[in-house]
């Protein structure tokens, strides 16, 4: 029930509150008119085994390990990964009617979304207990999280804000040198911008989240290139921050490998 996890998560204040209604807590300034993006290409750091069967909808790294969320009917589940060798040390299987998609943490709490279902899960770390479960509205696609609300994506050029309710507070629209980008995937959060990926690109948006407006443009080609999948639908997707070393780790649906790269 949703109930529980509102209690369970740290309440907004008032300020928090009025700044995520407005599109910002903690990310730049809002740009004014429209800014032309910088495409950049990441240096790669270290290459990683991944389970070539995982249809990755959502990544998250946290304390050494990363989260994956996956997807497909009768195939989706919460993951628990060794990020050093890409083991997958706990594997939780969603129900088969269930397409599992983004995925956020919030404190302790990981929040997985599904597709069509408009129904979530809530797990506590660090034994990944299943906890909560409640509804919202609308298609999951990606999910991520600031220092005081969700940002949510549901492959449309839009990004939904949420508080701990998961009620929306607020919208922006993700637009490129004026123009909006639509397809918008899977999510993460870090350094006070929203990357995103989008279906079937190869890029990555670095976003400002009070603009909506693309920053940069990260041209994860050369990844996509070395991985070659023959699968149509084994496309460039999963972000997962690495504050540490200031790093990201990607991936793709059904790819193989799992990529830690650096933004330079």
């Amino acid at each position: 029930m949703l109930r529980t996890f509102i209690r369970a998560a740290a309440p907004l204040s008032c300020c928090a509150l009025i700044a995520a209604c407005s599109h910002g807590t903690d990310g730049p300034a809002n740009g004014g008119p429209p800014m032309t993006a910088d495409t950049l290409k990441p240096a790669i750091i270290a290459t990683i085994p991944h389970d070539s069967l995982a249809f990755t909808q959502g990544l998250i790294y946290h304390e050494g390990f990363l989260y994956e969320s996956t997807g497909l009917y009768g195939h989706s589940s919460l993951r628990k990964v060794d990020a050093q060798t890409g083991e997958v040390l706990q594997s939780i299987p969603l129900g088969g009617q269930y397409f599992g998609e983004g995925l956020a943490l919030k404190g302790s709490r990981l929040v997985q979304l599904t597709w069509l279902e408009g129904r979530a899960f809530v797990y506590s770390l660090p034994a990944l207990t299943p906890e909560d479960t409640f509804y919202y509205d609308g298609q999951g696609w990606g999910l991520a999280a600031d220092s005081g609300r969700f940002i949510m994506s549901d492959g449309s050029e839009n990004l939904y804000f949420r508080d701990d309710g998961f009620q929306v507070a607020g919208t922006v629209k993700v637009t490129r040198d004026g123009q909006p980008i639509s397809s918008l995937n899977e999510l993460e959060y870090a350094n006070g911008y929203i990357y995103a990926n989008i279906w079937y690109s190869n890029s990555i948006l670095e976003i400002n989240p009070q603009s909506g407006q693309v920053n940069r443009v990260i041209d994860c080609s050369e990844l996509a290139a070395i991985e070659s999948p023959a699968d149509p639908r084994a496309v460039l997707n999963g972000i997962a921050y690495r504050p540490d070393r200031k790093t990201f780790y990607c991936t793709g649906k059904l790819w193989r490998n799992l990529f830690e790269i650096r933004l330079e």
